[in-house]
């Protein structure tokens, strides 16, 4: 398993880490303080747990499984896919930062921020995707399938 690879995994796992205590502190918000929580809130927690957490799980397995490109391969880029793990994890975590903060106090420039960094998740992952679309192929299984095999 190769740096990038790891990377994505490990931060994935804060993430979700993160996420979880976010969803705990909701729970003691609601049941046991009965102050409640708001929209913003729950936002923070859902792109934390799904963008930051099961995307960079998914796209970290992605990286780390596929078949290595091809060699005329043009769309694939490591350094292209290091950039989208970096704008994929300050994004994701600026948008969380940015929308508990909000769900606590008003500041008109913060939902530009968040607007902003939501883009930015959504463009992280579509260079991701636009760079590994040429690993997304069949090696070997072509042959397999030809001959009647089913998986």
């Amino acid at each position: 398993m190769f740096t990038t690879v790891r990377y994505f995994i490990k931060t994935s796992l804060v993430f979700l880490v993160l996420g979880i205590v976010t969803g705990l502190y909701m729970s003691f918000a609601k049941y046991v303080f009965q102050t409640g929580y708001t929209q913003e809130l729950i936002s923070a927690h859902t792109h934390l747990i799904l963008v930051g957490s099961v995307m960079m799980m998914i796209m970290g397995v992605a990286l780390w499984f596929f078949p290595r490109p091809e060699k005329d391969d043009k769309k694939y880029n490591p350094n292209l896919i290091s950039t989208t793990y970096w704008l994929l994890t300050i994004a994701t975590g600026l948008r969380f930062i940015f929308q508990v903060t909000t769900s606590f106090y008003f500041v008109g420039w913060v939902n530009i921020a968040i607007v902003i960094f939501s883009s930015l998740q959504v463009v992280a992952m579509i260079l991701f995707f636009y760079s590994m679309w040429g690993r997304i192929r069949a090696v070997g299984s072509q042959y397999r399938e030809a001959k009647g095999e089913k998986f």
